[in-house]
């Protein structure tokens, strides 16, 4: 730190030297400017080796700035003296704001107030434009007001910002007593008797504020400043306790009685924790960055000292820390607007009272500003189940939890004892929470923040506030399973018949409850170790589900359901379910229609509950598609699925819609195609490829293009003479017009034409627009004549953002000759980016593979391509070094396009 004296009297020194004011105020930004990198460099090396040690860096930045703000007075001065002051000509320098509190972090703004005892004189007003000329020249941001007394106060009055930013005003330099006159008039005139409405004001400000941040807690690029659970939470807790109780510091809230000690201690944890990130921010940016975007993540997670452990990258055990602390700043805020609330509530008028219709709450509980608190805590205690019963009121009655209640649960979760788990009355409470009051997502929330359902099943403790780190998922996992659950709850309360027929059917007609809601909340407790989650999930539900109170045959299905509840939909997104085989497989692996109802829930709730937008027609199309086959397997037999009844049947739907066509040209389109397109197609779609196919020339290429909005795709057919890598060429024009595919087939007929579908959506995830069409054709055309190289063309589009860049997923490539009768699946999973699926089908075709269908599934910034293939004599892929050179030659294609993505 720069001494203040010695500094002052260099800079007074050297403007006495100087030849004139310019010369003299370069000197004193020159003497400055090396004072404060000198001690910048200091505070970055000293908070570098102790990284989440914050405090004293913010501390230390503010005191810098107080030297800055002296000398640049001092200095100003000097340069306009005055030979004899007159009263009016005296002004003080003030911090307001986050300098005011003497928190400032390394790109913070400096909030400066000059005060004046009258209006500002001309001697003032060039002593306050030197004074920020010198600061502007070193860099720094500063924002600054001339008032005098009277103005702040008067201005106060009508805005609560410049009224919150005096309360933390701080004299830093000039004539103190003027600052000493404002501390008076404010604390006498303004912020006395209007506690009631500056608490208003700034929790209107504070909902306000979460809106625009998202509105969760869990936002997975968070504000660390704005956002909920962030420092400004923190923040406003102490102004509001400063205004009404003229705290010094956040540790006088204790004394005021809002806090209690430990309260407290994790307010300062908390405190200390976001500070250190919000630094590390500043110093990597080299700006005032406040939001922990995907790429600053993995940089302040490995500047923090977090190492990859356990089978979770370091950004993830970095952000559970993150999370865990914004939900204990959401708790302390909570407990605290609860305390002010009961010391500041206007007494609501008792004649209302009486006409409101209230539910009485039970013995033991009472109602204190609507809200449920204990009558006796001793009493309370006595009997532990009282734990779980509390949340069971909250749902019967409606009322929320009063915070006096939550600080008595969260301080005495060591009741919750391994005899208790095996209570049968606590694990009838427990499942009635779930089960019988119709909104579970209610209590599960209230007791996963207060610590209570951890305690309860103590499997769940390593997943709360765990966060995935890909972009697929919205939220952490625990919050992830409550959304889940809360989505099964208004499925019941028949809120989504239309948007969910199937799923809402299946409930409507009965299934067993328990074991539904039992499964959801424990499907993903198994992440975030290194063995595969539904395994390890399926083991923990062995041991939890017996502890809930089912019977052995109920947890034996949903100890099937965690280990299973990928494969739906996993079988619906990445195999082609108009394959039989594919629906046969999936059919013996359900074996009854009981398990199928079960397993078609938990998929829609699983995959609703991963973020507003995740569910769209396209998955609701594909589910709904192998629900339907299943069940007629399962009720018919699986010989129903059979390949030459699908033939004859669509060839038969097929002769019907052919309306005006002769006899002979009938027979000659349905004698052209082999089996697997009358298998594999719709009956809307054969008809558009025979049109197409009618008369078709040699060289020509018709294309049909239909947006069908209840699959969130448009249809691309296409049909042209067959030649080599057909699908590639098809791929890479697709896009360079910025078509995504999510689902392709292409046959090839006996007289050599090519019928090729693709179903193609634009950036945004909708079907793509029909309007685009003459382009497409434009760009069909150069690709398949040679014009346009869609490599080439592709080079400079398949860049990365650089948000997008830590996103790590390892490649795997298998090969599955048993899924399909005719084909090899060639299933690849690896990092999305554009120009991939054009990229592996041209490895393929230069391989001599033929590619019969493919199917693509999204999540997030990861893909699985999977390709149904034969060689080029019509034979799967049945030697093992075959397989091994065709990966060897995919890894590198997708290697080559990651660097070219990452240039």
């Amino acid at each position: 730190m720069p001494d203040l004296d010695a500094l002052t009297v260099t800079v007074l020194t050297g403007i006495a030297d100087a030849p004139d004011a310019r010369a003299a105020r370069a000197g004193v930004v020159r003497h400055l400017l090396d004072a404060r990198t000198q001690a910048t460099t200091a505070f970055e090396a000293a908070f570098r080796a102790a990284p989440r040690q914050a405090r004293a860096l913010i501390s230390a930045q503010a005191a810098l700035t107080d030297v800055l703000v002296k000398v640049a007075l001092a200095a100003a001065q000097k340069l306009h003296p005055l030979a004899n002051p007159t009263e009016a000509e005296r002004i003080a320098v003030l911090g307001v704001g986050g300098y005011g509190r003497a928190e400032m972090a390394p790109q913070s703004d400096v909030d400066l107030l000059f005060l004046t005892p009258w209006k500002v004189t001309p001697w003032a007003e060039s002593v306050i434009e030197t004074m920020l000329y010198i600061l502007w020249d070193l860099k720094l941001k500063v924002g600054h007001a001339s008032r005098t007394v009277k103005d702040c106060i008067r201005l106060g009055r009508e805005d609560v910002t410049i009224r919150t930013a005096l309360l933390e005003h701080r004299f830093i330099c000039g004539h103190e007593p003027l600052a000493t006159e404002l501390g008076d008039r404010l604390w006498g005139d303004l912020f006395r008797n209007s506690g009631p409405e500056f608490i208003e004001a700034k929790l209107a400000e504070r909902a306000e504020r979460h809106k625009r941040q998202g509105g969760q807690r869990y936002v997975l690029e968070p504000n660390v400043k704005e956002g909920k659970g962030g420092l400004r939470d923190l923040q406003t807790l102490y102004w509001i306790g400063k205004y009404l109780h003229r705290v010094p510091s956040a540790e006088g809230l204790v004394g005021a009685g809002l806090l209690s000690r430990e309260e407290f201690d994790s307010f300062a944890r908390a405190e200390d924790f976001l500070w250190a990130v919000r630094c590390h921010l500043h110093y990597i940016t080299g700006r005032a960055t406040d939001t922990l975007t995907f790429d600053l993540q993995v940089e302040v997670a490995a500047r923090m000292g977090y190492r990859d452990a356990g089978g979770r990258r370091a950004v993830e055990h970095f952000m559970q820390d993150y999370f865990r602390h914004a939900t204990r700043v959401g708790e302390l805020t909570r407990i605290f607007l609860t305390e002010l609330e009961a010391r500041h509530a206007k007494r609501e008028a008792s004649l209302f009272g009486i006409f409101k219709r209230t539910k009485r709450v039970k013995s033991g509980y009472k109602l204190v500003q609507g809200r449920i608190d204990v009558t006796d805590p001793a009493a309370f205690l006595k009997d532990k189940l009282n734990l779980l019963r509390v949340f069971e009121e909250a749902l019967r009655t409606g009322y929320l939890l009063h915070p006096n209640i939550m600080r008595l649960v969260a301080a005495n979760l060591h009741l919750i004892d391994d005899e208790m788990r095996e209570n049968p009355e606590a694990q009838r409470l427990f499942l009635d929470l779930l089960l019988k009051h119709g909104n579970p997502e209610r209590s599960l929330r209230r007791m996963n923040e207060l610590g209570v359902l951890s305690a309860f099943i103590p499997e769940f403790e390593p997943i709360v506030a765990m966060m995935q780190f890909n972009v697929y998922h919205h939220y952490t996992v625990d919050e992830h399973i409550i959304q889940t659950i809360s989505c099964l709850a208004q499925i019941e309360r028949g809120e989504l018949v239309e948007e969910l027929p199937i799923a809402s059917g299946i409930l409507k007609a009965g299934v067993n409850r328990r074991v539904l809601y039992v499964a959801l909340l424990l499907h993903d407790i198994g992440k975030g170790r290194p063995e595969d989650h539904s395994i390890l999930g399926a083991q923990i539900a062995r041991r939890v589900c017996p502890r809930l109170g089912l019977d052995p045959e109920e947890c034996e299905t949903v100890e099937w359901l965690v280990r299973y509840h990928l494969l739906m939909s996993d079988m619906a997104q990445k195999r082609d379910i108009g394959d039989p085989r594919t629906v046969r497989d999936f059919a013996k692996a359900v074996k009854t229609r009981k398990r199928l109802d079960l397993l078609t829930v938990l998929t829609v709730c699983d995959i609703r509950g991963v973020g507003p937008g995740t569910w769209n027609n396209w998955k609701a199309m594909l589910l709904r598609q192998l629900y339907k086959q299943t069940t007629e397997a399962l009720e018919g037999g699986l010989e129903t699925l059979n390949r030459e009844n699908r033939k004859d049947e669509a060839r038969l739907a097929l002769r019907k819609r052919l309306v005006g066509w002769g006899a002979a040209e009938i027979e000659h389109e349905l004698d052209r195609h082999y089996d697997p397109y009358w298998q594999g197609l719709t009956t809307d779609t054969h008809e558009v490829f025979a049109r197409l196919l009618q008369g078709i020339g040699d060289d020509e290429i018709r294309i049909d293009l239909h947006p069908e909005p209840d699959r969130d795709a448009t249809r691309a057919c296409f049909a042209l003479a067959d030649h080599p890598g057909i699908f590639s060429r098809l791929a890479g024009a697709l896009a360079l017009v910025g078509a995504n595919v999510v689902d392709a087939r292409t046959y090839t007929s006996k007289d050599g034409y090519a019928t090729a579908v693709f179903w193609v959506q634009d950036i945004e995830g909708h079907p793509y627009e029909v309007s685009r069409l003459p382009r497409l054709r434009q760009m069909i055309d150069k690709t398949l004549k040679g014009e346009v190289v869609a490599r080439e063309a592709l080079k400079d589009r398949d860049k990365l953002k650089k948000r997008d860049r830590e996103f790590r997923f390892p490649t795997h490539i298998t090969f599955d000759n048993e899924g399909s009768d005719i084909y090899t699946i060639i299933e690849v999973d690896t990092r999305d980016r554009p120009g991939l699926l054009y990229d592996l089908t041209r490895t393929l075709a230069n391989n001599n593979i033929y590619i019969a269908s493919a199917v693509i599934a999204t999540y997030g910034a990861q893909v699985v391509d999977t390709f149904y293939v034969k060689d080029m004599f019509g034979l799967k892929l049945h030697q093992k070094h075959r397989q091994e050179a065709l990966e060897r030659k995919l890894r590198s294609a997708i290697a080559e396009g990651a660097e070219r993505a990452q240039a």
